[in-house]
């Protein structure tokens, strides 16, 4: 899937070399990076990122003007599943961007052929919880640190069709 999704307030749009330099920055910032275990990534590192086949990486935009990144992946095997990671810019956040990004994406995934879409934040990250949660994510279970998570976190399933 690599068609532009639209929400309400943002449009979910595929990641692509223009925003290479943006993605660095993004990630370089403090108060993205502690989201995503303190990882920052160089030009290259971005570039093999964007160009990997498991993950599709999706720029949010919201009046024009990137915000946030989401990026899905799916497992290997049938049925059709899988997640959603993503941040939004310090700048964007309060908003209601993420929710309806998220809700937007996880929306055209399921009308792709998904038959479920998860998002995992960590426990202490509330906000995450909260914005997942206004886009449809209902928790499943709360889970102790494995190789993916450095602490506790939450399993979300997304749970409706509707806005």
């Amino acid at each position: 899937m690599g068609l532009p999704v639209r929400g309400r307030l943002t449009l979910v749009r595929p990641a692509t070399e223009e925003d290479v330099d943006r993605l660095v920055a993004w990630h370089a910032d403090p108060e993205i990076s502690r989201y995503w275990d303190d990882e920052t990534f160089t030009v290259d590192e971005i570039r093999e990122r964007l160009e990997r086949t498991e993950v599709d990486p999706w720029i949010i935009e919201a009046g024009g003007r990137p915000v946030g990144y989401l990026q899905s992946w799916s497992e290997d095997d049938e049925p059709r599943r899988g997640g959603l990671d993503g941040f939004l810019v310090p700048e964007a956040r309060g908003h209601g961007f993420m929710p309806d990004a998220a809700r937007a994406l996880a929306q055209a995934l399921l009308a792709d052929g998904w038959t479920e879409v998860t998002v995992d934040p960590y426990e202490w990250n509330e906000h995450a919880v909260h914005a997942w949660r206004k886009a449809g994510f209902l928790e499943v279970d709360r889970r102790p640190p494995d190789e993916e998570h450095t602490s506790r976190w939450v399993l979300m399933r997304f749970a409706t069709l509707t806005s």
